[in-house]
């Protein structure tokens, strides 16, 4: 195989704007393909949490070690592309019994966790109800604007020669690869019939907003420039993006109950469809179809693990070594071809 083949990617959220990136850093000629609809990458907390995803999610957990090494791969990639990362931490709130359970959890997984006190909490975290007690801290998981970082990780792919067509991918053009990072859309490889949607719902209170992300046990508050976002809703098989006020409602009441002085902000409500796949992993790598590619399904972790995709598929495009996480992304293990 050629170490520099021409190759299109369908889709420019934060799987299709990092591979194409690392395609054109691996000599690749590459053009994107999106039609500007709003993507999953957008309407996101921009996390990269990979301990109090595996703390809280069960279907994430049993990937611990995979999406720690995801994490520990956005240091190159943000420097690369101008990309801030906030590595303040964060820290879960709750009741006893709930903040036992999570101690557990992160005994389980091996990780330090440090325990906050009121004073400690008011410190890392202004503005959260001095009613809650105490709290556990982490500092392994991470977090950037997720706004910035699309237009960071575009402008690099643009000055690394990356090609912007403003349309939809209906087919590859002739001569060229394929890589699909399309998220919920299923219709360029076959293996995307696996994919099913989870819709998410989030919220977004304007006002000062500053500190660590808060994990509670209903959902979780992420500050950020543009104000605190409250998230988020798993609603599986629900692949439509309209905001339904019953669905995002108690996702910010239980904002607010964190953070009561944030009452009487505007507020705005989001919702975004995930694609997801079986077992809660993407698909990364050579699809059943000639000269495809998939990245695709990252359920509620895209931007954690898209510096781990892109590697992936570039490695896959360009003939290298995937790497040791390759396998258990790899497209063929739902057996459909």
């Amino acid at each position: 195989m050629s170490a520099s083949p021409s190759v299109s990617v369908a889709g420019a959220g934060v799987f299709g704007l990092a591979t194409a990136l690392c395609l054109a850093e691996a000599g690749c000629a590459v053009v994107v393909w999106d039609d500007g609809a709003e993507s999953a990458s957008q309407v996101a907390a921009g996390m990269l949490a990979p301990v109090f995803e595996a703390v809280l999610d069960a279907v994430a957990r049993p990937h611990f070690d995979l999406l720690r090494a995801a994490r520990d791969l956005w240091p190159d990639l943000a420097a690369g592309a101008g990309v801030d990362l906030d590595r303040t931490g964060a820290v879960a709130v709750g009741d006893a019994t709930w903040l036992a359970t999570v101690g557990a959890q992160l005994a389980r997984l091996g990780v330090s966790a440090g325990e906050v006190g009121a004073a400690g909490l008011a410190a890392v975290s202004p503005g959260l109800s001095p009613t809650l007690g105490d709290g556990l801290m982490v500092t392994e998981d991470w977090r950037l604007d997720p706004l910035s970082a699309l237009a960071g990780l575009r402008a690099a792919a643009l000055a690394r020669g990356v090609v912007f067509r403003d349309q939809r991918l209906a087919a590859a053009p002739p001569g060229s690869m394929l890589v699909v990072a399309t998220g919920a859309a299923m219709d360029l490889a076959p293996e995307l019939a696996r994919l099913s949607p989870i819709k998410g719902h989030l919220a977004r209170v304007g006002g000062p907003a500053a500190g660590v992300v808060v994990r509670g046990e209903a959902g979780y508050a992420a500050p950020g420039a543009r104000g605190m976002v409250f998230g988020a809703t798993m609603e599986p098989g629900v692949g439509d993006s309209t905001v339904v006020a019953s669905r995002v409602q108690p996702v910010l009441d239980h904002g607010l109950a964190l953070f009561p002085a944030l009452r009487g902000q505007p507020v705005t409500f989001a919702a975004g469809i995930r694609a997801a796949t079986p077992d809660g992993l993407p698909m990364a790598g050579r699809s059943c179809q000639p000269d495809t590619f998939l990245a695709v399904g990252a359920r509620r972790n895209g931007w954690l693990l898209a510096p781990l995709v892109a590697r992936i598929v570039t490695a896959c495009v360009t003939g290298r070594d995937p790497g040791p996480y390759a396998a258990r992304m790899d497209p063929a293990r739902f057996g459909d071809c």
